[in-house]
């Protein structure tokens, strides 16, 4: 799969807002590189929630999914485009 970089970027940014550490670099292994501890991991999934407006299953908790800032944008560009709009036409309800 391939990952947007806007998204990307906006991953990017949580690091030094929210986590406040210096930005890795985008295949940078966080867990392994020990940018990301337990109580850092679960503030990114409530960031990512807040900022993308994405749910994070229970099942959707592997690892693999948020070792790097490309698989989390990855991960969050699935949620995001895995429910189509549903287009209503005004004034007829549908």
């Amino acid at each position: 799969m391939t990952w947007n970089r806007g998204v990307a970027a906006r991953v990017t940014r949580i690091f030094p807002e929210v986590l406040h550490v210096d930005p890795p670099a985008v295949g940078a292994d966080l867990f392994q590189d020990g940018l990301i501890d337990l109580l850092s991991f679960v503030e990114l999934l409530m960031k990512l929630e807040q900022e993308f407006g994405v749910s994070v299953a229970v099942d959707d908790l592997e690892l693999e999914n948020f070792r790097t800032i490309e698989r989390i944008a990855e991960f969050v560009e699935a949620r995001t485009t895995a429910q189509p709009l549903r287009l209503v036409r005004q004034g007829t309800g549908r």
